[in-house]
């Protein structure tokens, strides 16, 4: 039990760790970079309800509640990234995104549904021979859980030595890194063949 434990919330922490498929990180960069330590509360829900969104799109899947188009999933994907990029770099440097519960949060959870379908087929794999799916489900959600978390804290630390040792205005911070990863994000919609 302890076996397949381990097994589970390590393939959730590779999910989100796996340089390969890049996207992930590039979604926790972006949804992160505008945030600093005092945040912590507020990333961890943005976090959290991303984390969600994933698992709620794979019991739906695994339980065959909804099926997916792959190929629209790929476009839609880079496509949240961008969003949420550009989001950045038109609201850098301006008042806080605010205390409350939003827009943002409700993006956020949207955009975990999109992310979590891309990962159906892999996931699928994953708990072919399990005997108990949302068990498993549980456990992979753990590992993608504690796997952003560990992303979005790099994120975090890597903005607080900037911002403070080489002197980076939050401003410059967030347009910049946001702007580069709408450089990684642009490629991948157009050469996606979603319309082919």
């Amino acid at each position: 039990m302890i076996d397949n434990f381990l097994s589970n919330f390590q393939d959730g922490v590779y999910h989100v760790m796996n340089i390969k498929a890049y996207d992930h990180i590039l979604f926790l960069i972006v949804l992160a970079v505008p945030y600093v330590f005092k945040d912590w509360k507020r990333i961890l829900l943005l976090v959290t309800i991303f984390t969600l969104g994933h698992c709620i799109s794979l019991g739906l899947t695994t339980y065959d509640v909804i099926n997916v188009n792959a190929r629209l999933i790929e476009f839609l994907i880079p496509l949240t990234i961008l969003v949420v990029a550009l989001f950045n770099v038109f609201t850098a440097g301006k008042k806080s995104h605010g205390t409350k519960v939003g827009l943002l949060f409700f993006a956020t959870l949207f955009f975990g549904l999109i992310h979590g379908l891309g990962f159906v087929g892999t996931f699928e794999k994953m708990i072919s021979s399990s005997e108990n799916k949302i068990l498993a489900l549980l456990e992979i959600g753990l590992g993608i859980e504690v796997g952003q978390l560990v992303m979005v804290f790099i994120v975090i630390f890597l903005g607080f030595l900037c911002q403070t040792i080489f002197r980076f205005s939050k401003r410059d911070w967030v347009m910049v890194i946001s702007a580069i990863v709408v450089g990684f994000v642009l490629p991948m919609l157009i050469h996606n063949n979603v319309f082919n």
